[in-house]
């Protein structure tokens, strides 16, 4: 199962693109909202309900965490203390965790989970990726790690977590039914 977290503020095109992409291949997947309320705005103003608070859910139910980017979104999610541990911590688990546009630097990077790994994230953003090594791909793979650039990178970013958690032969599936 997949974790999708959000925050007041998320870039609404990565998250659902993810989502979409997921559970066209058949990936179950769970919307966790990072506050106390279980409705969630995005950058645009679109409003999400989410499945769950992240006081509801364990992280040890996962195989895979995605935080979508967007600003003020991957802010709040780092403000978040509970997701920060979990991250972490799952992390350290050697589980997958993804993230997209802002979510890289300013969750993962100024966290200091990226140093040593290779990473990209929003341009501009890269002084935040601390101790990565910057790469510009639209998507990167480092070990247990997956960054994106930003919205236009989102269903690059999609198919490669559908890739890593069902295989490249349900990804040419899923690209074929949507006219990738």
């Amino acid at each position: 199962m997949v974790g999708v977290f959000l925050a007041d503020g998320f870039e609404e095109l990565e998250a659902v693109s993810v989502i979409t992409v997921l559970r066209r291949a058949g990936i179950e997947v769970l919307l966790i909202s990072v506050s106390s309320k279980i409705q969630v705005t995005g950058a645009r103003g679109i409003q999400m309900t989410a499945d769950q608070l992240i006081s509801e859910i364990k992280f040890s139910s996962f195989d895979m965490i995605v935080l979508p980017g967007g600003m003020p979104g991957a802010s709040n999610l780092s403000k978040t203390p509970a997701l920060m541990e979990g991250i972490k911590a799952f992390s350290k688990g050697g589980k997958w965790v993804a993230a997209i546009c802002a979510a890289p630097a300013e969750v993962l990077g100024k966290a200091g989970l990226l140093a040593g790994h290779k990473a990209t994230g929003y341009p501009g953003s890269e002084k935040n990726l601390v101790g990565a090594e910057v790469v510009n791909d639209k998507v990167v793979i480092s070990e247990k790690f997956v960054t994106s650039k930003g919205p236009g990178t989102a269903l690059d970013f999609a198919f490669a977590l559908v890739t890593i958690l069902r295989g490249e032969a349900v990804t040419k599936q899923v690209k074929e039914k949507m006219l990738v």
